[in-house]
């Protein structure tokens, strides 16, 4: 074989080994996507007509990815944090506070104005409005949440995993305004007093609307959507053990497209997504909830967080 031969099929198979490397790192013949990547965390029946709207306003493409009922925030979160370094999301849309700010305590989003909250939903109890006539409320619902761990509400009472999602950060923010003590021995008692543990809190409605269980620990839009349903329940406040949840938007460290992820934080917290959100019981006036809120100290909140989950799992999955 001649050398100037050798030479062209040397040069040859250095542009095919070049054209090779080029399609593993972007994808032979495909274009990188021109659109928006959100991991919602919001409810999809919610999100995906406002993410639409977005579309259709800017003409900017969203590839939404939402967490499943059973493992609410925590999967995305989670997935989040193993992404950190090589982000593949523009956009974290959450319906509750606690696992964002964990997220942005971990460098998550971008450093300036990373996250905003907006709009709120309240932990509310469920109740079956034929099992419990209105003149009854006071008497057979519980004056505090102590009481659950009592024989008079053995198997009688549903709740979502608190591993997950909002009734994670509900049992959290109470771990810290009682005491560890307290809340340890509650936690103890109400997996002793057969409480009734659920895949979320949609199922919690579920269960109490069908008399499975007499009442139910929830969230505010889980309520009302058995409401649309039509299934016989409603929702009563938890008063000063209640808990008050915003919806969080945050734009990713690392986003390929900081424009286009500032335009969705804004539409997702203008007048017009707040309206659609209330409209949908999604989320709440601000009226109905604002009192709800007790002082959290947030960064022992996040400090405590590991010894939290261990207790918990270590209580309610023997």
């Amino acid at each position: 074989m001649g050398i100037p031969r050798l030479r062209i099929i040397q040069a040859w198979a250095l542009a095919i080994a070049s054209i090779g490397c080029f399609c593993v790192l972007w994808g032979c013949g495909q274009q990188r996507p021109s659109g928006l990547t959100v991991y919602a965390s919001q409810d999809q029946v919610y999100a995906e007509p406002l993410l639409r709207r977005f579309t259709e306003r800017t003409r900017v493409p969203v590839q939404a990815i939402y967490d499943s009922e059973a493992v609410k925030t925590v999967g995305l979160a989670n997935r989040l944090l193993a992404e950190r370094d090589r982000p593949l999301a523009d956009v974290f849309w959450s319906n509750e506070e606690f696992r964002t700010r964990q997220l942005a305590a971990a460098g998550v989003f971008r450093k300036t104005n990373g996250w905003v909250a907006f709009g709120q939903r309240s932990r509310q109890w469920v109740i079956h409005t034929q099992a419990i006539a209105q003149a009854q409320i006071s008497e057979t619902v519980p004056a505090s949440l102590l009481e659950l761990t009592n024989s008079r509400w053995r198997g009688k009472v549903a709740m979502a995993s608190p591993l997950f999602g909002s009734t994670a950060t509900h049992f959290c923010v109470l771990r810290q305004r009682w005491g560890e003590e307290i809340w340890k021995q509650w936690c103890a008692g109400l997996s002793r007093n057969e409480l009734i543990l659920t895949e979320g809190n949609s199922m919690v409605v579920r269960l109490v609307a069908r008399g499975q269980a007499l009442i139910g620990l929830t969230d505010s839009d889980d309520i009302a959507a058995g409401q649309r349903e039509g299934w016989p329940v409603r929702g009563v406040s938890l008063g000063a053990e209640g808990w008050r949840m915003p919806n969080t938007v945050g734009i990713i460290r690392g986003s390929r497209r900081p424009a286009q992820a500032q335009e969705l934080m804004d539409y997702l917290r203008s007048a017009e997504s707040l309206a659609f959100l209330e409209g949908a019981a999604a989320l709440e006036p601000a009226t109905h909830s604002e009192a709800l809120q007790p002082t959290v100290d947030w960064a022992a909140l996040l400090r405590d967080l590991p010894t939290t989950t261990h207790l918990l799992r270590s209580i309610f999955l023997r």
